[in-house]
């Protein structure tokens, strides 16, 4: 399975212009013969337009998810639309199952080949170090893994890195890989590099970090988007500018780091 990590420029509050610019990503990956697109977190308000959250919360079923799932059936390309700020309220009324019936969350968007939501996942962990996030939205209660291309796929989005518990519960869903969209600021890159392969290397899985790229009042997105193997191998990586990282996943690759090295087989859940 070919995968494409997304490196977009988003510009603070500029909805339709970061949307364009996922649309253009997603097409031109495509034609470069990926089967999975992944996009970062909340890539059309900006993670940090905090004071825009509610102003451009959506319901999964608006206008943006529409035209990803659109692009997604024109193009015969899965993408993870991750993340966009989903307004809880609205989804209810449209008939997506919600959590609860209010509020805002950080959601994720796995859309098959054919347009249809095959999976959602709502970010755990908020961030509450100088971010308002945890303040404005409403953190996620499910785990949701995915079949497609042959992998079992997780998402965890930006700041879940930081907790390899998910990632367990992930493995223990079956995930052979994750994709981890994010907005990941200046200075942390030593901790943004650390995370992702470690989370790889720990459960032997691949993990695959799409992050994006743009300046804001109080911060700067780092980019290096990363997909990193079973092993902890760097498989490919970007700079801070735009980009499309691609690579090529093999299932079995997770099937043979795992037989060869049963780190997985012997952890204990037995402590008194």
């Amino acid at each position: 399975m070919r995968i494409a990590l997304a490196q977009l420029s988003i510009d603070p509050g500029a909805v339709g212009r970061n949307l364009d610019r996922a649309v253009d990503a997603i097409e031109r990956a495509s034609a470069d013969g990926a089967d999975l697109v992944v996009l970062p977190e909340l890539f059309t308000v900006g993670y940090f337009a905090f004071d825009l959250y509610a102003r451009d919360a959506e319901s999964l079923a608006g206008e943006t998810i529409g035209r990803l799932a659109d692009t997604a059936r024109e193009t015969d390309t899965a993408v993870l639309a991750g993340s966009i700020v989903e307004d809880l309220e609205a989804s209810a009324a449209d008939g997506i199952d919600v959590p609860r019936e209010s509020g805002l969350a950080n959601t994720s968007v796995f859309l098959g080949p054919d347009g249809v939501q095959r999976g959602v996942y709502r970010k755990h962990h908020l961030f509450g170090y100088d971010s308002a996030e945890s303040s404005l939205l409403e953190p996620g209660e499910r785990v949701t893994t995915v079949e497609f291309g042959g992998f079992t796929i997780g998402t965890t989005t930006c700041y879940d890195l930081r907790f390899p518990e998910l990632y367990r519960r992930l493995v223990d869903e079956g995930a052979t890989l994750v994709c981890v969209p994010s907005a990941w600021p200046y200075p942390r890159v030593e901790h943004w590099e650390l995370f992702g392969e470690a989370r790889a290397v720990e459960n032997q899985l691949y993990v695959a970090a799409a992050n994006g790229v743009g300046s804001f009042d109080d911060a700067e997105l780092l980019g290096r988007s990363t997909v990193y193997d079973p092993w902890g191998t760097t498989l490919a990586s970007s700079s801070d500018e735009p980009a499309l990282v691609t690579a090529d996943l093999d299932p079995a690759r997770v099937e043979r780091v795992r037989g060869e090295f049963p780190a997985l087989a012997d952890r204990r859940d037995d402590w008194g």
